[in-house]
């Protein structure tokens, strides 16, 4: 029998979770969240909130029995700190923080239309007994910006699943970008990078994602291709799952995160599954998604010329391509599994679980 047998939680996400029209790294690592507990044992209760601020109330959380475990993703958090704040000394509260939910970044505030302020996030992540961080760099974010303090905060990076070896082509010339098309994700620097690079040929490049989160963003990238001719080398295919995500990783040579902000990028830990070499933005969490520095290429932010000038430089050496391409292939041995992830969150709910009600001071 498993030692969560009989332990229960409220797990409170989105209701988009299992939409899917809607992937997202979020959603996912939620979905996962509440598969591993499930399969360790736990009852898990999900609550399911709407978008905007309210669809928590007080009322609702008032309806949950005194001591009761809460999981709570951390936008619905800070969106609803004030709720929050109102039962922390009732329920035994655990954040689970994909982002610093209040760093300033106009990308961000433009794709999600959300504007938090610190002070809300501040509030809202002190009503909690622990917080769940997907990466060690967003710890260190919450520490140092004084959002939350550091006994409070575990690291339970995303983990990854088996995935079978892709073969790379002759050419190396197919590139994958995959992510939400908003501008935090960046898909506009790349754009711009490979409309200097027409003089090469053989190469195509998918761009997989929501194309509904920031739709003027979207516009202005298809304005971008039909200009610089790229028509039928850059496509868009919308979001896609399952089966078709496999076949789209099983036809790639290259991913490409030129994201301006990740917390961790499950995008980089799903490519070096399945043995693709990486081309990232050293932003946020990534490199440490990047868990073999040989794997991949790390590029400076906010450049698409370094972009260009990686990407030449790729296609013009058979041996460099070799060379990353086995390292991407020898990390797929060092990645960490969902079960490694369900651990940590599973003993952190249990010690919380047994702890008194008060919130931590």
């Amino acid at each position: 029998m498993s030692a969560y047998a009989g332990m229960s939680v409220y797990f409170v996400v989105p209701d988009s979770i299992d939409d899917p029209d809607r992937v997202s790294g979020g959603n996912v690592y939620d979905q996962r969240v509440r598969e591993g507990l499930r399969g360790s044992g736990w009852d898990v209760r999900m609550v399911l909130v709407s978008e905007g601020r309210g669809s928590l109330t007080a009322r609702t959380l008032s309806q949950l029995p005194d001591g009761a475990l809460m999981l709570i993703d951390g936008l619905i958090a800070v969106r609803e700190s004030e709720a929050l704040t109102a039962h922390s000394s009732r329920l035994r509260i655990v954040v689970l923080a994909h982002m610093v939910a209040s760093l300033p970044c106009e990308a961000i505030a433009e794709a999600t239309q959300v504007a938090v302020s610190v002070d809300r996030e501040r509030e809202a992540l002190r009503s909690a007994k622990r917080i769940i961080a997907t990466s060690g760099w967003t710890r260190s974010e919450f520490i140092s910006r004084d959002l939350a303090e550091s006994h409070q905060v575990v690291v339970a990076p995303p983990g990854t699943d088996p995935a079978a070896m892709t073969v790379a082509s002759r050419s190396g010339g197919r590139l994958l970008c995959v992510g939400v098309v908003a501008p935090h994700k960046g898909q506009d620097l790349l754009v711009r990078a490979l409309a200097r690079l027409t003089d090469i040929d053989d190469w195509t490049c998918t761009l997989i994602g929501s194309l509904d989160t920031a739709p003027g963003f979207v516009d202005e990238l298809r304005e971008t291709i039909r200009r610089t001719r790229l028509t039928t080398r850059a496509t868009f295919t919308g979001v896609l799952a399952g089966s078709s995500m496999e076949r789209a990783y099983s036809r790639a040579d290259l991913v490409v995160v030129p994201s301006r902000n990740e917390s961790f990028s499950m995008v980089v830990a799903e490519a070096l599954a399945r043995g693709i070499p990486v081309v990232a933005a050293r932003v946020g969490g990534i490199p440490e998604a990047m868990s073999s520095s040989a794997a991949g290429i790390i590029v400076p932010p906010e450049d698409p010329w370094v972009l260009e000038v990686v990407l030449r430089q790729w296609w013009a050496s058979q041996g460099r391509r070799t060379e990353l391409k086995a390292a991407a292939v020898a990390a797929r041995e060092t990645l960490r599994p969902w079960a490694a992830t369900i651990d940590v969150i599973a003993s952190t709910l249990n010690e919380v679980a047994l702890s008194g009600t008060a919130v931590s001071a």
